[in-house]
């Protein structure tokens, strides 16, 4: 063992010896000086500390303390029955306070007992009680909000490690201090008991022993029971005032004292209202002015003192965070902060500020929290935070959105206005600004509001700035979802798809597809506006067909299938009859001898002519839908149908293109035109 481990042991021994053998006067001086000591010196350590943890051993060291505290009232119990003296501490401090008056120290010690025993004894148990009560119950919480964190990447196994560590410690320091705590309020009413054995069998042993006189007896008795109550009251106090602070100090960036003169004084302006009122007090109360006087003064010169600190830090702070900038921009690490490319920007002139202005009635921020859950549940694609700000490059009424850096819609709003969407027919009466409805180009008006009833009433569709804005937001949303899913969002998908479904993903990945090969089919499946919600189904229909190929586009084709049901159900409401456009025999041949073969897998190689004559004979079938008010839809067979949309994805991308195993056995099917060659 080590000498420090032998010196504690020793000294808790010597500790319990002290209630057995008698002790000299003068080595009790020396016993209670160190106590004193002590006492003070865990005082202030509680208070320099910046959380609990910091002073973790303080539960253990409260019990050697009072341990060591009782020894010593039971050590100086047997000097005062059996000898009439204590030591010169006890004598000089029981002389200190009583000055001659035995009456007045003695009810100066019963208010130190009272306020100890009370105040401070009571307060600090209450307070380590509840402690350890939030303490507990706050436990759950912090360990789910580590493993979020740890899931999410903020944090490695390393830290997340040392958090729960740091969770379970101060459950159990919180926990250990409650019953510590009880020690001090034991210790409390030990020391009273003992202060009735002294008094009372010192006036007993002196007359009745030693022959001394009653007021020979009360006299001394009296001032060794005051002192030998100093002397274990002082340190028990400043001990539980040390337990209070440990147990009411919560994480701060500094110690008790700087905490203080950050807080208490970071309020210059009010010591002007307390130097006025206490001036008054001299003024209007017998109190006189220059009592008051002189404090007010000391009050108003301390709150320009603090208000001149206060300006000189702040001055400082903007120097010191333009210095800083000036330092991040010359520094070569500045150019790495420029490489970030937000996901989604939505940028507007100075005129659309209300829009996300909570504070002028905007509810944009609202608007696209809504936006993210319903892309969640309509396509399962978790949304990246989208960044607002304004830029005054922009007019006034403009706004643009983006993603990944590049510009994909935009227009203009006007805020006083409604625009006005025609049900196919106009009315004469209806007046506005002519504009295009951005989400969809439609032809609509901006009106204003003694308009908008009128126009209700014509059957026009009317709508507020802010629901214009965030419909386009949706709409290209949707539209670019498949370049919003990268790697990184897979792999959160999968670890979400993990919680529940843990043999299936380890099944699946890394030993049959790797999560670029899952992030890539998942990315055409959004292209196309099939939903991944349904990543159970996905993974599974991968998890079966990985084994024989990684061709990305043939593992869709699969995945598609799985999602039949789905699919059937996006495009055909129930009971109605789904109307597509064929794909002819002609060019399904043509189609299939224009499929090429190589190492990265098959593509489609048709001649420019052949491919031409498809665009002219789709958009004929298509032009006759569009017409009637139908949703066009191309129906092929599954052998060439991601062939089909590679010839029409560029010039038609919004016309879905489906194969007969992707459509449930019990739709109606009606053709309603047929594509041939």
């Amino acid at each position: 063992m080590k000498i420090k481990e032998i010196t504690v042991l020793l000294g808790v021994i010597g500790i319990v010896l002290m209630m057995i053998l008698p002790i000299p006067p003068w080595l009790l001086d020396i016993l209670l000086v160190i106590n004193i000591s002590l006492a003070l010196m865990i005082l202030l350590v509680a208070m320099n500390t910046q959380e609990a943890l910091q002073f973790s051993i303080f539960p253990s060291l409260l019990l050697i303390t009072t341990l060591f505290r009782l020894s010593l009232n039971i050590s100086t119990t047997k000097l005062i029955l059996s000898k009439g003296e204590a030591g010169q501490v006890v004598a000089t401090f029981g002389s200190w306070i009583a000055n001659g008056e035995i009456a007045v120290g003695f009810i100066v010690f019963l208010i130190l007992v009272v306020v100890q025993f009370i105040v401070i004894t009571k307060g600090s148990e209450r307070v380590a009680e509840v402690g350890a009560r939030f303490t507990l119950d706050a436990m759950p919480g912090k360990q789910m909000s580590i493993d979020a964190d740890l899931n999410a990447g903020m944090i490695n196994e390393q830290q997340a490690r040392e958090r729960r560590r740091k969770v379970e410690r101060e459950a159990d320091f919180y926990g250990a201090m409650d019953g510590a705590s009880k020690f001090v309020k034991g210790d409390a009413i030990a020391s009273i008991i003992i202060l009735l054995i002294n008094l009372v069998g010192g006036f007993i042993i002196g007359m009745a022993m030693r022959g001394m006189s009653f007021g020979d007896a009360l006299s001394t008795y009296s001032i060794l029971t005051i002192g030998d109550g100093l002397v274990s009251q002082i340190p028990a106090l400043l001990i539980s005032t040390a337990a209070g602070l440990i147990v009411t100090r919560a994480s701060s960036e500094g110690n008790l004292a700087n905490d203080l003169s950050k807080q208490l004084m970071a309020y210059p302006n009010l010591l002007y209202i307390v130097a006025v009122t206490v001036t008054l007090l001299g003024l209007f109360t017998p109190i006189h002015l220059l009592t008051t006087l002189p404090m007010g003064i000391l009050l108003v010169f301390a709150a320009r003192k603090m208000k001149q600190n206060l300006n000189r830090k702040q001055i400082e702070d903007e120097q010191l965070e333009e210095e800083q900038q000036i330092e991040e921009v010359r520094s070569p690490e500045s150019v790495i902060n420029l490489l970030q490319v937000d996901p989604i920007e939505f940028e507007f002139g100075y005129g659309l500020i209300p829009l996300a202005d909570t504070q002028q009635g905007g509810d944009l921020l609202d608007r696209i929290i809504m936006i993210r859950r319903q892309c969640a549940l309509e396509l399962g694609l978790v949304v990246p935070v989208i960044r607002i700000r304004d830029n005054i490059q922009l007019k006034p009424n403009e706004y643009v959105i983006k993603i990944k850096g590049n510009t994909v819609g935009g227009g203009e709003l006007l805020l006083n206005h409604y625009l006005a969407m025609s049900p196919g027919y106009e009315d004469e009466s209806i007046s506005g600004i002519e504009t295009l409805e951005p989400a969809f180009g439609l032809p609509a008006l901006w009106i204003d509001e003694a308009t908008k009833e009128r126009a209700e009433l014509s059957g026009y569709t009317v709508v507020d700035p802010p629901s214009v804005v965030a419909t386009h937001l949706t709409e290209l949303i949707k539209k670019h979802a498949h370049e919003l899913i990268g790697r990184q969002e897979t792999k959160t998908l999968i670890d979400n798809l993990k919680e529940n479904y843990a043999v299936l993903v380890d099944e699946l990945i890394p030993s049959v597809l790797t999560v670029g090969d899952v992030q890539k089919v998942l990315a055409k499946l959004l292209r196309e506006k099939i939903s991944i919600r349904d990543l159970v189904t996905i993974f599974e229909s991968l998890a079966d067909y990985g084994h024989f190929t990684k061709d990305p586009d043939v593992l869709t084709e699969y995945v598609r299938q799985a999602l039949s049901r789905q699919i059937t159900q996006q495009y055909s409401q129930q009971g109605e009859t789904l109307r597509v456009i064929t794909v002819g025999p002609t060019l399904e041949k043509k189609i299939s001898d224009s499929v090429q073969q190589s190492e990265q897998g098959n593509y489609l190689a048709m001649d420019p002519m052949s491919t031409q004559t498809v665009y002219q004979k789709l958009n004929e079938q298509i032009n006759k839908l569009l017409q009637s008010g139908q949703q066009p839809i191309l129906l092929t067979s599954p052998n060439i149908r991601m062939y089909l949309r590679q010839v029409i994805e560029r010039t038609m991308q919004d016309i879905p293109v489906l194969s007969y195993s992707e459509l449930e056995p019990n739709v109606e099917i009606q053709s309603v035109g047929v594509v041939n060659l």
